[in-house]
């Protein structure tokens, strides 16, 4: 009974997905390095089958797991996304402008750091959209930890950020990271469309027949060679008002308890045989290091100070220049998003290529999640309210 107690005060934590997510990368980590690598390994190996007569769908886990379940992580972003748009602080252009003006200088200067350090490269210069993803389940976690130091116009700040830097990358798997188009496919998921259209349009008001025909959507997108997870966008814009709350309330326990730590547990474990400070200093990595930890913060601090001090929007309620900076360190831990593009860039090109990058994204977020956090505890007051 006390264990069930202390697991429900632990969830209902702001921190408690943040602190899982570590949990679960630090668990990958140890198995990868570990005697049991051959079991860690395996298991994110095991073929799993889906067949329908002539119809079918065979992945290895680890696939159903970036393809699959991270395509309801993509759907609550968007159910999110959807619920700021209409009523939440992406409804006023006043409020949006400083995170909006941030999320992409936040998103550029990292780009351009990490194409800086692999431009002689082309293979590695497809990687250019690794940092500039942010993690926003981590950063909040973190940023949970300082309790009430935090000003609201803070959170709101990092909350609205990390939303539109998730339409970015959003944007950027779609136009980027898309190829080998099969028609078929894609006519299959036009008519999926269409379908979830004509709900819409014949304002049904039930969340099932709109999650059924997402379903084909899903199973369509993905044989089309678009990634599946774009189809979770697009199915959560079609989703009612009042089932969107519903739904988004329902699926923020799994996806932020166990599909987010399930992901940076298959994702994250890096044998770290063979590597030394050399690896670490090779282009790939440290370009994605540095884009993290210099881009993010300069980009998103940068941009932040010239767009108050031009007059074009108002300092976060609350900040201060200080724990501005702190703050746009933080979003330095790319980390899950950071894994998935990884994953979309170099897919196919050998485990090198997955080694190296998960090497930079592990470091950079790092870096930047203690950072970012001794900062902000250095800068912000010791109790809640407004820095003196």
């Amino acid at each position: 009974m006390r264990l069930a107690v202390a697991i429900k005060d632990f969830l209902a934590l702001e921190s408690a997905g943040g602190i899982l997510l570590a949990g679960a990368a630090a668990l990958a980590m140890l198995l990868a390095n570990s005697p049991l690598e051959g079991v860690y390994t395996g298991f994110l190996d095991t073929l799993v089958e889906v067949r329908f007569g002539a119809f079918e769908i065979a992945k290895p886990l680890l696939l159903w797991v970036n393809d699959g379940l991270m395509a309801v992580f993509f759907f609550l972003v968007g159910l999110e996304l959807k619920r700021e748009v209409l009523e939440g602080e992406l409804a006023s252009p006043a409020q949006v402008m400083l995170p909006a003006l941030a999320a992409a200088g936040g998103m550029v200067l990292p780009a351009a750091i990490y194409l800086w350090f692999n431009w002689g490269d082309p293979l590695t210069a497809q990687g250019w959209a690794i940092p500039t993803a942010t993690d926003i389940a981590f950063a909040l976690g973190v940023l949970s930890l300082l309790g009430n130091r935090v000003p609201a116009g803070l959170k709101v700040f990092l909350l609205t950020l990390a939303i539109l830097d998730d339409v970015g990358a959003i944007v950027i798997i779609a136009l980027f990271y898309t190829d080998n188009l099969a028609a078929g496919s894609l006519g299959i998921a036009g008519v999926a469309l269409a379908g979830l259209l004509a709900l819409h349009r014949g304002k049904v008001q039930r969340a099932v027949p709109y999650l059924l025909v997402g379903l084909v959507l899903w199973a369509s997108v993905l044989k089309s060679g678009v990634h599946a997870t774009l189809a979770g966008v697009v199915l959560a814009f079609f989703i009612p008002r009042n089932a969107a709350r519903a739904l988004e309330h329902d699926l923020h326990p799994p996806v932020a308890y166990a599909i987010l730590p399930l992901f940076a547990f298959a994702n994250a474990g890096v044998s770290l045989a063979g590597v030394s400070l050399a690896s670490f200093l090779a282009p790939l990595p440290l370009g994605i290091a540095a884009g993290l930890i210099v881009g993010k913060t300069v980009g998103i601090f940068g941009v932040s100070f010239l767009a108050v001090r031009l007059g074009l929007a108002p300092m976060p309620a609350g900040a201060t220049w200080a724990s501005l900076l702190g703050l746009s360190l933080l979003c330095g831990i790319g980390f899950t998003m950071s894994l998935f593009i990884a994953g979309l860039a170099f897919e196919g090109l050998g485990p090198e290529y997955a080694v190296t990058t998960r090497l930079g994204i592990l470091a950079g977020s790092l870096v930047a999640a203690l950072g970012g956090y001794a900062l902000l505890r250095a800068f912000l007051p010791a109790h809640g309210g407004r820095p003196g």
